[in-house]
C-alpha cells in the first residue's frame, strides 16, 4: 500500500472521533479497527483521494441524528480560519451524475454552505449502498458519543419508521439492549417529534426526566402546540439576552432552558412542605409561701411539674409525696360532690 493511500485511509479513520476541525487527537487504538461498519466504509473509499466538491453537488437525505444541525457558526469560523482539516464522507448518487449523497459530516457541510470564504467541500467518496451508509452514520455517531438521550431516542425511532430494521435490529446496531430502545422510542412517541425538535438536544437531561415529561403530557393532555411556543420563547429570550447584554448574560444551554420551561408548564407542582407544628409555649407560675417564692409550677405540652429548691421542705415533700398526691387527688374528686 502506498504511503499516500495509507495517509488517506488514516484520515478516514480520524472521522470516527472528529466532530469539528479542531477535534481532540484520536486515541492510540483507533475505534475504526474494531468497528466493522466504519472499516467497511474505509475500505469502500473510491479512487483513494480526497475530492474538492461543490456544496450544491451534495444531498443530505440521511435520517437526522442531531436536533441542532444549524448550530455551526463556531465551526464555520474555525474552517474559515484554519481550513477544513477533516473531510466529510459521501457516496455517489445512484441515478444522477456528478451528484453525491452525504454519509456523515453534516455540520462541516452546513458550515461551508454558510461560508462566504470557503467554496469547496473536501470529501472522501465511498461506494456504499443505503444500508451500509446508514450503518456507517450510526457507527460514526457511536464513536463520537456526544448525542443526548433524546437525540438517540429520536434517531432510533426514525430508523425503525424508515424501515432500517425492527427494534431488535436497531438495538444491535446501536450496541444497546432492545428494552432500552423500546423505552426510548416510547418516550419519543409520547412527547412527539415536533415538540422534541422545538426543545432541542438538552444535553445532560437523561431518560428519567424525559420519561417524566412524557408521562406528564399524557396524564394532563397538554397542548403540544402551546408547549412548542413555550420552548421557542426560551430560545428567543436566550438570543435577545445574548445580543443585548453580551454572551455573559446568557449562560448555559438554551435547549436545557427550553426543557425546564416546558417541564414546569406541564408537570404538577410539588406539594408544599408541611409546616412544622408550632412548639407549645412553656408556662411557668411562681408559688409563694408567706410572701416568699418557694416553688415554681411549670406547664408544658407533656404535663405539669413542680420544682422546689433544695432544703428541708423539699426533703419532706419527697418523703410524703404519695400521701400528698392522694390527698390532692381526693380533694379534686370531691369538687363534683360539693
Amino acid at each position: 500500500m502506498t504511503s499516500s493511500k495509507k495517509s488517506r485511509l488514516s484520515m478516514l479513520d480520524s472521522l470516527a472521533a472528529a466532530g469539528a476541525p479542531m477535534a481532540a487527537p484520536a486515541p492510540a487504538a483507533s475505534m475504526m479497527s474494531s468497528n466493522r461498519a466504519l472499516r467497511s466504509a474505509r475500505d469502500a473509499v473510491d479512487s483513494h483521494r480526497v475530492w474538492d466538491l461543490e456544496p450544491h453537488q451534495i444531498e443530505d437525505t440521511r435520517i437526522h441524528d442531531r436536533l441542532d444541525p444549524a448550530d455551526v457558526i463556531d465551526l464555520r469560523d474555525a474552517i474559515e480560519a484554519n481550513g477544513q482539516t477533516v473531510p466529510i464522507l459521501v457516496r455517489r448518487h445512484p441515478t444522477e451524475a456528478d451528484r453525491y449523497l452525504l454519509v456523515y459530516g453534516r455540520r462541516r457541510l452546513e458550515a461551508i454552505r454558510s461560508s462566504d470564504k470557503v467554496t469547496k467541500v473536501r470529501a472522501l467518496v465511498a461506494s456504499l449502498d443505503d444500508d451500509a451508509a446508514v450503518r456507517a452514520q450510526i457507527s460514526e455517531n457511536m464513536a463520537r458519543r456526544d448525542l443526548s438521550f433524546i437525540e438517540k431516542a429520536l434517531f432510533a425511532q426514525e430508523l425503525v419508521e424508515n424501515g432500517f430494521g425492527n427494534q431488535s435490529q436497531v438495538a444491535e446496531v446501536l450496541t444497546v439492549t432492545k428494552s432500552s430502545v423500546s423505552m426510548a422510542i416510547a418516550i419519543a412517541e409520547a412527547i412527539g417529534p415536533d415538540l422534541i425538535r422545538a426543545i432541542g438536544p438538552a444535553q445532560g437531561i437523561g431518560r428519567p426526566r424525559w420519561d417524566a415529561l412524557a408521562k406528564a403530557i399524557e396524564e394532563t393532555g397538554a397542548d403540544r402546540d402551546a408547549l412548542i411556543r413555550i420552548a421557542e420563547k426560551e430560545y428567543t429570550r436566550f438570543t435577545v439576552d445574548a445580543v443585548t447584554e453580551g454572551s455573559d448574560a446568557a449562560p448555559g444551554d438554551p435547549s436545557v432552558m427550553a426543557f425546564e420551561a416546558v417541564f414546569s408548564a406541564v408537570a404538577p407542582a410539588p406539594a408544599p412542605a408541611a409546616k412544622p407544628a408550632k412548639k407549645a409555649r412553656t408556662l411557668t407560675q411562681p408559688l409563694t409561701v408567706d410572701g416568699r417564692r418557694s416553688a415554681t409550677l411549670r406547664r408544658t405540652a407533656k404535663g405539669l411539674s413542680l420544682e422546689l429548691p433544695g432544703g428541708g421542705f423539699a426533703d419532706w415533700l419527697e418523703a410524703e409525696a404519695q400521701n400528698v398526691i392522694e390527698e390532692l387527688h381526693a380533694r379534686w374528686q370531691s369538687r363534683g360532690e360539693e
